[in-house]
């Protein structure tokens, strides 16, 4: 074991150490972007469930106040009622399907009842002046029945978009039924839909993309090349002290003297 006493260096002891450390930190990433993969599976279940379910009345869902859960995102839902352009607004900083930038257009739905919910119809460009309100397509007149994903309200913290004060008349950063609830003064279904149908003809205001549920992300590859690293970090320990022991074995070797010929 003498040849080996060099491990107990600093050097070595140094080298240990930070192994030492990097294996379990390794094995740690590995299971946080393997439960990032079956986080991403388990809601494009979700999604896929939701988006192909028969679609219901959106009234048996939502109301007003009402927190649309995680589990309702994306389902199909219907609602029957007559346009308010009035109290349309439009979101400012959206991308279209093609990565444009402008705006998505929300305009109420107000149901038999009185109350109203926000159907988001699509994305349009923005004009030449960009704090005045776009050319938006007009909404559907008389009664209609449309067909949408219902979604939550959008907050900073679920979007990372600050909620500006101070923005041009009828334009808001996000969607909050609360907010158009207070504009509109009129109860106002918590949430919102995407409009599905029936689209608008010509293809304006653009219909919001179908969430995406196919793809399942490079989670879990990361977690494999994590665990890979972690099970190398030995591996590479011991090449290291084996290669250290022989380079000492034979610098050891040609420090001996020769012994001098007999006569």
């Amino acid at each position: 074991m003498g040849v080996y006493r060099f491990v107990l260096t600093r050097q070595w002891v140094c080298l240990t150490l930070i192994a030492l450390v990097l294996i379990p930190a390794m094995i740690k990433l590995g299971f946080w972007q393997f439960h990032r993969h079956e986080h991403r599976v388990a809601q494009n279940e979700l999604i896929a469930k939701n988006l192909y379910a028969k679609p219901v009345p959106v009234t048996g869902l939502t109301s007003p106040g009402h927190t649309v859960p995680r589990d309702d995102y994306w389902r199909a839902v219907t609602a029957t009622g007559t346009y308010d352009p009035a109290h349309e607004v439009v979101v400012r900083m959206r991308t279209s399907n093609n990565d444009k930038v402008g705006f998505q257009v929300v305009t109420p739905l107000v149901l038999d009842d009185g109350r109203a919910v926000l159907v988001n119809r699509g994305w349009v460009a923005g004009g030449d002046d960009p704090r005045a309100y776009p050319p938006v397509p007009a909404a559907p007149a008389g009664e209609v029945t449309v067909t949408g994903r219902l979604k939550a309200d959008e907050t900073s913290g679920d979007s990372g978009i600050k909620d500006r004060k101070g923005l041009p008349d009828r334009q808001v950063m996000l969607i909050d039924s609360e907010q158009q609830a207070a504009a509109q003064g009129r109860p106002v279904l918590g949430g919102y839909l995407e409009l599905t149908a029936p689209l608008p003809p010509g293809g304006s205001p653009e219909a919001v993309a179908e969430p995406d549920h196919d793809s399942i992300g490079p989670h879990m590859a990361y977690a494999v090349q994590w665990w890979l690293f972690a099970a190398a970090v030995p591996v590479g320990w011991v090449v290291l002290v084996r290669r250290e022991k022989r380079d000492r074995e034979e610098a050891a070797a040609k420090a001996v003297p020769l012994e001098p010929a007999s006569a």
